[in-house]
């Protein structure tokens, strides 16, 4: 390939470059949420809250950093109940009721859910329980072994 071949696929692949960044840039800016409360903890709760809560159209991002109309509309509802004087608790309670447990990130503990929290450990103790048990078996098969090693490769 000649050089100014070399140097016009190069700048093509830097104008493409350039506007992917800023296409993304752009998609990235409009899930900034440019909310502001007058107090600055009701800001720091609200902030709090809407990283808490799961998007149920999205599912894997929180409400705060969803672009889609549902996040901005549960985040418009977290706002004002915040400006109505709300607790957190108060908060969450009304997403749950609406929502079900699945639009908390931390789900709480309960009779329904228990297995998410225990689910890991008990997994882990049976894991533990049989690495155990097979390193006693071989153990033991080692200790029985009294032919000598062959010196010669098997074919």
């Amino acid at each position: 390939m000649s050089m100014k071949r070399c140097h016009a696929v190069a700048a093509r692949a830097g104008w493409l470059a350039m506007i992917a960044c800023v296409v993304l840039g752009v998609s990235a800016a409009w899930a900034i949420d440019p909310t502001e409360l007058p107090d600055p903890k009701l800001q720091a709760r609200y902030l709090a809250l809407t990283h808490e809560l799961r998007c149920m159209q999205c599912q894997n991002q929180s409400i705060a950093d969803s672009p889609v109309g549902l996040a901005s509309d549960l985040r418009r509802e977290v706002r004002e109940m915040l400006l109505a004087g709300k607790s957190d608790d108060d908060v969450r309670n009304f997403m749950v009721a609406r929502y079900g447990e699945f639009i908390l990130f931390r789900p709480r503990f309960s009779a329904r859910n228990a297995w998410l929290w225990f689910g890991p450990l008990v997994l882990l103790a049976v894991g533990c329980f049989a690495a155990v048990r097979i390193l006693r078996q071989r153990s033991a098969l080692l200790a029985q072994d009294n032919e000598p090693v062959d010196e010669e490769p098997r074919s």
